[in-house]
């Protein structure tokens, strides 16, 4: 599959190997891998403390932090639950969506991260009883443990947008890059959202389609996919010089959270010319016969003005609105699982409610302290991101360890995460950020679009997650 990117580009003649060579060499991948290549000092002299550690789920965040954990224990007594054998690369399904990658080349085999050494149990936690250190699988097994580490993700709620189901992805023009069918072995909705860009083409050859990639009100994993999405999708169809009208209905009022990444990508779509944003618009209904998409749309009227405050009071208002599309990209309403939202362990009230408890810089679970969570199911303001939690769990490690020796908890996760939003086929804002504002890891403005970490994000990260990244080496 021979990779779109710009014209006179010195990747354009090479081999996706000889690419990769080259960008191994380059000072920004040699910077990285020096960086983050070699086991943290706690690593390197390992602790004799003991008990037993389950860790609940089997995505990168679980692989991380079961990784290190091998290296950080003397003698390790680990149990992992976790249904998948295969794993998927998720920030990969972008690149299978837009024809850059093919399936097989995000799909993993989880047993060799896994390995002989852990009690594997192939299944998933249904309930949780912290007070009695101890959970139960779907399948009925209970499961005793001294120390937790919850790293179960995120659930997608496609059946929450009435009149859709996820069987109904890849019909009608509907798509969503989130889908996958891991017990299949393949990344199924990547497949199909690349037919969805086909068959968009084929469109536009004799029409101009309407395009509606949608975002919900929920946290999302990797939140800028659905622009990802967007810009891929309109930049897919001007390089074989056709268009089409495109819609960015969303329900949040902007773009991105900080106002140089937003201002940036204002100018991107600009550039298009053919976007159209519907802020505040979240995504209730579907009529996929009719290829209708019914939205609340929620907004602020001014209202009368207030002598004292010397303002307007601003009313709050919402309504139903229908948009008709031809083809429709959907990003799915998230959760915790069930098993999460349903337990002592999961917020119970706020905006966090039903993801997991923890500390926001040490991820220890705020009342039950031999708990600690990683990854997208941790209840904390910050992107659900594979950046996030390749940056939670050296944390999450050295404060079990801590607590584990009866310490105190002290490595603290400064909220890192990060977006490589792609805004045309060869180019990307690489927006890295904390809790604190932007965080860019080199000196380069985070807000300019760059080919080089276009390159990077395709050639050179799929391998650095597979073979550094799982494995706790960076």
């Amino acid at each position: 599959m021979t990779p779109l990117l710009p014209k006179n580009d010195p990747l354009k003649s090479m081999s996706r190997r000889d690419a990769l060579k080259m960008m191994a060499l380059s000072p920004v991948a040699a910077s990285v891998l020096a960086s983050t290549g070699t086991p943290s000092d706690l690593e390197a002299s390992a602790s004799n403390a003991t008990g037993r550690v389950v860790i609940v789920g089997g995505g990168a965040g679980a692989l991380m932090t079961l990784a290190r954990l091998r290296r950080a224990l003397a003698n390790p007594d680990i149990i992992i639950i976790a249904p998948n054998d295969k794993h998927v690369y998720q920030p990969g399904q972008i690149f299978v969506a837009a024809g850059e990658y093919s399936p097989e080349d995000i799909i993993f085999d989880n047993s060799g991260y896994i390995g002989k050494s852990v009690t594997w149990i192939k299944d998933e936690a249904a309930t949780f009883d912290p007070d009695n250190n101890k959970l139960t699988t779907k399948g009925g097994k209970e499961v005793e443990y001294d120390y937790l580490i919850v790293a179960a993700g995120a659930q997608y709620h496609y059946e929450q947008i009435q009149g859709l189901t996820a069987d109904m992805i890849g019909t009608n023009g509907i798509s969503s890059v989130y889908l996958s069918d891991l017990a299949a072995g393949t990344a199924e909705g990547g497949r199909i959202t690349h037919e969805w860009f086909l068959a968009l083409k084929e469109a536009a050859k004799t029409s101009n389609p309407r395009v509606l990639c949608t975002q919900p009100s929920t946290p999302l994993k990797c939140g800028g996919a659905p622009q990802k999405i967007l810009y891929l999708g309109d930049d897919f169809l001007r390089q074989e010089k056709l268009s089409a009208d495109f819609i960015f209905a969303t329900a949040g009022e902007k773009l991105f959270a900080f106002p140089e990444i937003e201002n940036a990508i204002q100018k991107v779509q600009k550039g298009y010319g053919n976007i159209t944003n519907k802020f505040g618009h979240d995504l209730v209904s579907i009529d996929a016969e009719k290829k209708i998409a019914t939205f609340l749309h929620k907004y602020q009227i001014q209202g009368e003005y207030d002598k004292d405050l010397e303002e307007y009071d601003m009313i709050d208002k919402e309504e139903s609105v229908e948009i008709g599309y031809d083809f429709i990209h959907i990003s799915p309403p998230t959760g915790a699982s069930e098993a999460i939202v349903n337990s002592p362990l999961s917020w119970q009230k706020g905006n966090a409610k039903g993801w997991l408890e923890v500390d926001r810089e040490t991820l220890q679970h705020r009342r039950y302290k031999n708990v600690f969570g990683i990854g997208d199911v941790c209840g904390i303001p910050i992107g659900k991101t594979g950046g996030s939690a390749r940056h939670q769990a050296p944390v999450v490690i050295k404060n079990l360890i801590s607590v584990m020796e009866s310490k105190k908890p002290e490595a603290l996760y400064d909220g890192y995460t990060v977006c490589p939003l792609k805004v045309s086929y060869g180019k990307i804002i690489m927006a890295e950020f904390n809790y604190d504002g932007l965080a860019p890891s080199f000196p380069l403005d985070p807000a300019e679009p760059r080919w080089i970490w276009w390159a990077f994000d395709l050639y050179m990260l799929q391998p650095m997650y597979r073979y550094l990244m799982l494995n706790g080496l960076m």
